[in-house]
């Protein structure tokens, strides 16, 4: 097992080449470029035999991987921000067609106006497309959670598309060391090429998401929906078995401090080290808080979720997306699991971070300080 420094977006770029996909395709777009960049590289150099396509436009590199993987190819891009909305329209052909592509998105807020920076908006625009959707907080967690998506995608009871998260430039462009799995336990951790059958034959020919009678579409539809479910098992399994071949163990989030907390803190992406330390921080004067970090987003982990919060009595949630008229899709996804299981806590709902501003330990314990004195339910952080 070798050690790298290496950006979150270098990250990734290893992790496909471990992984040996057939068909790449992607457009550069800022800040998601290097990914793409390093797995040219990896190709030219002879270290990765796929094919590149290249192409115009986001919405073209996406319609490449359907067609490549369509007929059983191994598949990768990575896009971010607008690229991610103008390939918005296929993103949904690729999970309706019961396709394992692999995406990395660098999340970055949309315009207008215009930014560059971190932001979750365009990640959690995917939560209803059919995708299965993690989302990495370090360049470690990119790395390993790239390699997890073709186990899960590409296993026969799942065949849905998976993508990758991480926030723009704090993990995209930052190096941390990573440690690499031996390409021979990556061989055995992933599905063997050829494991699935293709849906489309050049010796049988058949038509791929033609039109559905209403009672068909339903069907279809519920399928899916079946398959997200049974995702869950497999990711549970697949963590298992990494935990084996790489060492490090994950569950579908990391609880720091929440057995006797009575606040809990949820959050997602690189607030979490901030969050953490104001939790410590809160701990030392006897405030006795928690924080989740949840990297399984769809399919969404509600009843674990639920178990691990049910001895809290206020849960807030740390957002960073903007939204607009309603709460968070964090928030409402936490509510969601929270009321399902019957539970009783309170949920706050406080969108913060947005447009790439930073948020240090010092607003989180802010936040706590509002909320514990009888803040409003849902409301926005601003400086």
């Amino acid at each position: 097992m070798s050690r790298l420094l290496l950006t979150g977006n270098y990250a990734a770029a290893y992790a496909v080449r471990d992984a040996e996909p057939d068909v790449i395709s992607a457009y550069p777009i800022t800040p998601q470029t290097p990914v793409i960049e390093k797995i040219a590289d990896f190709i030219d150099g002879g270290e990765l035999n796929a094919k590149f396509v290249r192409v115009e436009s986001e919405h073209s590199a996406m319609a490449a991987l359907i067609g490549a993987a369509g007929v059983g190819a191994r598949t990768y891009t990575a896009t971010s921000s607008q690229g991610l909305f103008y390939m918005y329209e296929v993103i949904w052909w690729a999970s309706g067609a019961r396709l394992p592509i692999v995406m990395g998105v660098v999340m970055r807020a949309l315009g207008p106006p215009w930014s560059i920076w971190s932001e979750h908006t365009d990640f959690y625009a995917l939560r209803d497309s059919g995708w299965n959707m993690l989302v990495a907080s370090s360049a470690q967690e990119v790395y390993d959670f790239t390699l997890l998506s073709y186990r899960v995608a590409e296993d026969t009871s799942v065949l849905l598309p998976t993508v990758v998260g991480w926030d723009a430039f704090e993990v995209s462009h930052t190096y941390e060391p990573v440690e690499l799995v031996e390409k021979s336990k990556v061989k055995g951790f992933l599905p063997a090429k050829g494991s699935w059958k293709p849906p489309l034959d050049a010796q049988d020919p058949a038509s791929l998401g033609n039109l559905a009678y209403p009672e068909e579409y339903i069907r279809i539809r519920h399928e899916m929906r079946k398959a997200s479910e049974r995702a869950l098992g497999v990711i549970e399994a697949a963590l298992k078995h990494f935990s084996i071949v790489s060492g490090r163990q994950y569950s579908f989030f990391e609880c720091r401090h929440c057995e006797d907390a009575d606040t809990i803190f949820v959050v997602q992406g690189s607030i979490y080290g901030e969050v953490l330390k104001a939790v410590e921080e809160l701990r030392s004067e006897g405030v006795k808080t928690g924080v989740m970090k949840l990297w399984l987003y769809r399919p969404f982990p509600y009843k674990a979720v639920s178990r691990a919060l049910e001895g809290a009595k206020r849960v807030i949630v740390l957002a960073r997306s903007s939204v607009f008229g309603s709460f968070s899709p964090l928030g409402a996804d936490v509510s969601s699991a929270i009321n399902l299981s019957g539970g009783d806590q309170k949920v706050f709902d406080v969108v913060l971070g947005v447009g790439g501003v930073d948020v240090k330990s010092s607003d989180i314990v802010s936040i706590y300080r509002m909320v514990a004195s009888g803040g409003e339910r849902t409301f926005w952080w601003v400086r």
